[in-house]
């Protein structure tokens, strides 16, 4: 099968974004690709730049955090000070999304987005049309090998671990949390804490991807 896109020895790939390695990407139609990272490392840049080379109207970005518990189930859990965490997600519930776009590619498959501005996700908010040719899904746990997230790698095509300077990311997050309302010193407690511990986790999973991409 032809590849929609073909990639040779990717070094510098645009402004903000090179590759660890000189590597070869092809993208053929009916692939599941996964962009993983820890929060704040450039998922979504990594996202737009290969949406940017694909044709539009055949391509679509589903994002993992759309499978959040609810603030209410984390907080019955007792797992709401550590949201984010792989077992604040509903893995089974991302699996199955997977598994149907890995075998239903003849019809619409709905899946739920993460709003920011309220913490919740909101279900068929997004969509996988029946005209999509690659879907390529952005998340923190798609390498992960525990808690049932290591069913997922098995249903990816491709997998690209997202690399960033710590310092960096760290920073993004604060930034990005002070925008949407914590204040400085929550925002800067929460990067440094519950997400850093998450980054760990996170981390562990590079030996699992195909090609690790430096943002900088």
């Amino acid at each position: 099968m032809s590849a929609l896109l073909e990639m040779r020895e990717i070094s510098k790939v645009f402004p903000g974004v090179r590759a660890l390695d000189r590597v070869n990407l092809d993208v053929k139609s009916g692939e599941i690709h996964a962009i993983c990272g820890e929060n704040g490392a450039g998922k979504s840049t990594l996202s737009k730049f290969l949406m940017s080379k694909l044709p539009k109207e055949f391509v679509t970005v589903v994002p993992m955090d759309g499978y959040h518990l609810s603030n209410k189930v984390l907080k019955e859990l007792k797992r709401a000070d550590r949201k984010g965490a792989p077992d604040t997600f509903d893995v089974a519930g991302f699996a199955s999304l997977v598994k149907r776009i890995r075998s239903e590619q003849t019809q619409n498959i709905y899946y739920p987005i993460f709003d920011r501005a309220i913490e919740e996700s909101i279900a068929a908010q997004g969509v996988v049309t029946s005209a999509t040719k690659v879907v390529i899904i952005e998340g923190n746990y798609l390498l992960h090998d525990a808690g049932g997230w290591e069913a997922v790698k098995d249903l990816l095509d491709e997998s690209w671990m997202v690399d960033v300077d710590d310092d960096k990311r760290i920073a993004r997050l604060i930034s990005r949390y002070i925008a949407y309302g914590k204040e400085p010193e929550a925002a800067k407690a929460w990067a440094k804490g519950t997400d850093e511990a998450n980054a760990q986790l996170i981390e562990r999973g590079r030996s699992r991807a195909d090609f690790v991409v430096q943002i900088d």
